[in-house]
């Protein structure tokens, strides 16, 4: 059933929707840009592979250590300043990095200190600004206003790389420059956003508060089913750290290759993200998202026997297309269940579950290559994930059954 021209029309006609979603693109291509631009930065000062691995641990760090402080003071402050605030250190940072560089006294201290800076910057901004999305919709319009939002990031994802890497040949501090305006934009459209003062709790930072959000996930089997699935799929399953191997040693391409497979994934999930705008789920999500994560594994199963860049292509490009079902219906279900005065809380849990699975899958994905090589590594992760996807199955027969995003989410629903 699709979206009827009345329903697409008024979720545009949300001013504030509309400034979320151009500000959450911005920010999304700032990061973007200034990631490719300091890989790039820190290859260059140190051409070794091990400093481009410390640059995913010196974001992830932060990450863990500030996630459940984060939701906490989200659900006690203004989410909108917090954003505000994120955006522009994000956007003094990333000054910081131009005034080095111009200068000729950035040094690799310096790289990294602001690498932190940043990760610390954005495990503060991820989940407060998932967390602003339902108010500034009607909760019926919420899954078609994910999926629109999702594109705003996959866009970025694709475009992002290729426009850091081109501005980079222009000058090295011009993409951090550029990203430092992005993000200077983003903040100025926050600021616009009209959001209804919601009465926000005042409990003390205790422990149990602070460790709220983990409890309200856990006690929700539904929930706990769906977040840790996507968690196990993408930590064995991501192939996305191996793409340079099979770019170079497998496929036989150059860097025009490696930068196709990496936008393959995007461009599937921007497909899939503009498919779900306009025909929403409305039936057996639990299914679909079982089914979402089983394509995932299958996939990669596909990318990873391939010796044909065509075919990889398409396997990559199916890899993001189940990823972004199972990212919205994953999302639409934390949503929806979660009331507003533990918003903040429970998406930073969500947060940190989609940060392990992304970054330390690709360290996982980069030790079991070097342990048994490429091709093994990627196959049998990409059977994991359907292994998983089984196994969940069996384990949470409350997500399988799930007719609709606002199902039951009682805690007893195994």
């Amino acid at each position: 059933m699709t979206v009827s021209s009345v329903e697409r029309q008024g979720l545009f006609r949300h001013r504030s929707y509309v400034l979320f979603w151009t500000a959450r693109g911005l920010s999304a291509f700032s990061m973007q840009m200034a990631a490719v631009a300091t890989g790039w930065l820190v290859y260059q000062k140190t051409g070794s592979a091990y400093f481009l691995g410390f640059i995913g641990l010196a974001q992830f760090v932060p990450m863990v250590l500030l996630t459940l402080p984060v939701g906490h003071i989200a659900d006690r402050a203004d989410r909108r300043r917090i954003v505000i605030a994120c955006q522009l250190v994000e956007c003094c940072t990333l000054a910081f990095l131009v005034s080095g560089i111009v200068g000729g006294w950035l040094r690799l201290l310096h790289l990294f200190a602001a690498v932190v800076v940043l990760g610390s910057a954005q495990a503060f901004e991820r989940p407060t600004m998932t967390s602003l999305l339902p108010n500034l919709v009607p909760l019926g319009m919420l899954q078609p206003a994910i999926a629109l939002a999702s594109s705003a990031n996959q866009s970025a994802y694709i475009i992002g790389p290729a426009l850091g890497g081109l501005l980079y040949a222009l000058d090295i501090a011009v993409p951090f420059a550029v990203a430092a305006s992005f993000m200077l934009a983003a903040a100025l459209l926050i600021s616009a956003i009209a959001v209804k003062s919601a009465t926000r709790t005042r409990e003390p930072a205790t422990l149990r508060s602070v460790l709220s959000g983990l409890s309200f996930i856990w006690h929700r089997p539904v929930l706990l089913g769906a977040v840790s699935l996507d968690l196990f799929a993408v930590l064995l399953g991501g192939a996305t750290a191996l793409m340079p191997i099979f770019a170079r040693d497998i496929l036989g391409t150059g860097p025009w290759g490696l930068g196709v497979l990496r936008a393959a994934p995007a461009a599937g999930a921007l497909s899939m993200s503009f498919i779900m705008t306009r025909i929403p789920l409305r039936r057996g999500v639990g299914a679909k998202l079982f089914l979402a994560v089983t394509g995932f594994g299958m996939a990669t199963v596909v990318f990873a026997v391939s010796r044909n860049i065509v075919l990889s292509v398409v396997a990559l490009f199916f890899v993001g297309v189940a990823d972004n079902v199972s990212v919205v219906i994953r999302t639409s279900l934390v949503q929806l269940a979660t009331p507003d005065k533990v918003r903040g809380r429970v998406n930073a849990v969500h947060s940190l579950f989609i940060g392990t699975s992304n970054q330390l899958g690709e360290f996982e994905s980069g030790i079991t290559a070097g342990l048994m090589g490429a091709v093994p590594a990627a196959l049998l992760g990409g059977i994991a994930t359907v292994a998983i996807a089984l196994l969940w199955a069996r384990l949470f027969p409350g997500l399988r059954r799930a007719q609709t995003l606002a199902g039951p989410f009682d805690g007893n629903s195994r």
